[in-house]
């Protein structure tokens, strides 16, 4: 895994993993309580073919926290990175809430996007089609060691291992990089309906859903496809939100499949 790197965007420090390699540049967003370290496996997968280059969203992994977390902030973000990095445009996956910051990305900036990879995430956001807010607002804020930050964390949720990806050992314990205060907010920011922002894009995209997603209902995910022009449907049977991590080289074959066609034919309109 490469080092992290900082750069200042708009006002913030930001940290980012840039994979290097030759290729065009792919975008990588991960979702909430996630960083940029999570998509190693589809760098490696994908290297030779494209520069993945994973960004630490704000108030996530080693980017600073605190400030306004609208969905249209991260996308802005977003924007701002693409434009750092003088790559753009460019294609961009997202993950979970990262896959609505892609989308909004696309839609708020759509000469910085080319092609659009959105993995597990609804433009229906809201109760009872989802649950999209977990409550962590009583997780630790420090703990004697890892075990007990897991034992903390799986009083509220079946397995920690997506969270301790955010664990670090601090000067008074460990605790985790992210601030609950900023999670809750953040999550309460996204609930809500989007189909409209989702349907504004018009570059390529694939929508991937998991089987077993607890997010992206398959009756949604059949009408995200149809409402948006150029948009792929691809179901990942078999596998639960974190679908990068249950089959990372089908998810992988399927997002290098998709790219070729959409950015190396030509399709983008």
């Amino acid at each position: 895994m490469p080092e992290p790197s900082f750069v200042r965007l708009r006002g913030r420090r930001f940290a980012y993993v840039d994979h290097g390699g030759p290729g065009p540049v792919l975008l990588a967003l991960h979702g909430h309580f996630g960083r940029a370290t999570l998509f190693g496996p589809l760098a490696e997968a994908l290297r030779g073919r494209y520069r993945v280059v994973a960004l630490d969203q704000r108030g996530h992994g080693l980017s600073e926290n605190g400030g306004d977390f609208a969905p249209e902030e991260y996308a802005d973000d977003a924007a701002a990175f693409l434009c750092s990095l003088e790559s753009a445009p460019a294609a961009v996956v997202g993950h979970s809430m990262g896959g609505a910051v892609a989308y909004f990305l696309a839609a708020r900036h759509p000469a910085l996007v080319s092609a659009l990879v959105v993995a597990d995430m609804t433009t229906r956001n809201h109760e009872p089609e989802t649950r999209p807010v977990l409550d962590v607002s009583a997780w630790p804020h420090r703990t004697g060691s890892r075990a007990q930050l897991r034992s903390a964390i799986e009083a509220d949720v079946p397995d920690a291992s997506y969270f301790l990806d955010s664990a670090a050992e601090f000067d008074d314990g460990w605790g985790l990089l992210f601030d609950t205060a900023d999670m809750m907010a953040s999550q309460r920011a996204l609930v809500g309906d989007f189909g409209k922002v989702w349907a504004a894009s018009r570059q390529p995209a694939l929508l991937l859903r998991a089987g077993k997603s607890f997010v992206l209902t398959g009756e949604t995910a059949r009408l995200m496809a149809r409402a948006r022009p150029h948009t792929e449907l691809v179901e990942l049977p078999g596998c639960g939100h974190w679908l990068y991590a249950d089959a990372p080289r089908t998810f992988a074959d399927t997002v290098d499949s998709f790219l070729d066609r959409a950015l190396r034919t030509g399709a983008h309109e």
